[in-house]
């Protein structure tokens, strides 16, 4: 039996028609990038969210360098993110021109931890980046505190966390910025590239909106120097199809984790955990195994996909070696890296195969590994 880590084709089935007809739509319009398509799709992201204002750009990446732009991080600043998570984030706070500074995580929740933002901080700080990893919020309140007292602007990282509250609140309603990824293997995921910056400032917005199109709030007159970083008509199409199903997918989603909880607990796995007062949205179910990379392999082989996210954390890539982090300086986020693995969740995924998955496991420990 093989099990895929996720089966898009099997989402797309049941609303073929639904994603035909929108994409058909766009075709017959003839108007392909920034339409009305994506200005619906903002306005519903930004409902969705909570977050008031929403730009539809080029890719999760994207969002985050925009984010940044706009709020004015450049040379000579440093922004303060986890080494635990998709290059991505630290990639942007570079392309920028500002230093990336990290924080150890959370070793219960993989976010990072509030203590050890303090603990990093210096005079060129101006922004912290949390990512809400996996599908839940990092520790917001303290986060938004800390980013008070040393007047840090926030831009979340929400690439894997659409849907995700924390207290009540959805992911990218905290910090002057929200960034969203519509990468196909997202929990709102598109037919290629795209993604979203949210905001509760319309200054901010704007600035985004003109840096998204070459710096330019007019045609052929410009501000800056921007990018090209617009969201074509046809993703926003397929996505807002999608909206109307998410949040179905993501009790499903949650539906899955709560039957693994229940039955891969045990002394060899350590579960997820979800955070007090947080929603997770599983964007990853990822347990944590000592034996990590033996049972990897041994799913595998019995035709499971499973994988991890992710094995090295950024303070040890080679291209930020420059910034003279070394092995040791971030013990939680490194223990993590060794240790999880995660399983298929998505929704589309079926009960006789969740059972097959947990006995598969279960097979692995008592056969000693």
């Amino acid at each position: 039996m093989k099990i895929p880590l996720l089966d898009l084709k099997a989402q797309y089935k049941p609303i073929k028609q639904e994603i035909d007809e929108a994409v058909a739509s766009v075709v017959d319009s003839q108007h392909f990038i920034l339409s009305e398509e994506v200005t619906a799709l903002e306005e519903e992201i930004a409902a969705y969210t909570g977050a008031g204002h929403a730009v539809g750009v080029a890719s999760g990446t994207d969002a985050l360098i925009l984010a940044l732009r706009a709020l004015g991080v450049g040379k000579k600043d440093a922004v303060i993110t986890t080494p635990f998570t998709f290059f991505a984030t630290a990639e942007a706070i570079s392309v920028v021109g500002a230093t990336p500074v990290f924080a150890d995580i959370d070793p219960e929740t993989y976010n990072i931890d509030p203590d050890k933002i303090e603990e990093m901080l210096r005079d060129t700080v101006k922004a912290v980046i949390p990512v809400h990893l996996y599908g839940q919020c990092a520790d917001m309140d303290r986060i938004m505190d800390i980013s008070k007292k040393y007047d840090l602007k926030v831009v979340e990282d929400c690439a894997q966390a659409i849907g995700a509250a924390y207290k009540g609140r959805k992911a990218g309603s905290f910090g002057e910025a929200g960034a969203f990824s519509f990468f196909p293997s997202k929990n709102l995921g598109g037919f290629g590239d795209g993604g979203m910056v949210v905001s509760s400032d319309a200054g901010l917005t704007e600035r985004v909106k003109r840096l998204r199109v070459h710096g330019s709030q007019r045609q052929y007159v410009h501000t800056e120097v921007g990018y090209n970083s617009r969201l074509d008509s046809i993703q926003a199409a397929v996505l807002r199809v999608k909206l109307k199903k998410l949040d179905s997918w993501l009790d499903r989603r949650r539906a899955i984790a709560r039957r693994y909880d229940e039955a891969l607990s045990s002394p060899g796995i350590t579960t997820p955990k979800t955070a007090e007062g947080g929603t997770h949205t599983y964007h990853q179910y990822t347990i944590a195994a000592h034996d990590r990379d033996s049972l990897l392999k041994y799913l595998n082989d019995k035709g499971i996909s499973a994988r991890v996210y992710y094995p090295v954390p950024l303070h040890l890539q080679p291209c930020y070696k420059d910034l003279g982090y070394k092995e040791g300086d971030f013990p939680a986020a490194e223990k993590a890296s060794k240790e999880v693995l995660s399983l298929p969740v998505y929704p589309g995924l079926s009960d006789e195969n969740i059972d097959h998955i947990i006995q598969t496991v279960r097979d692995f420990h008592r056969q000693g590994g």
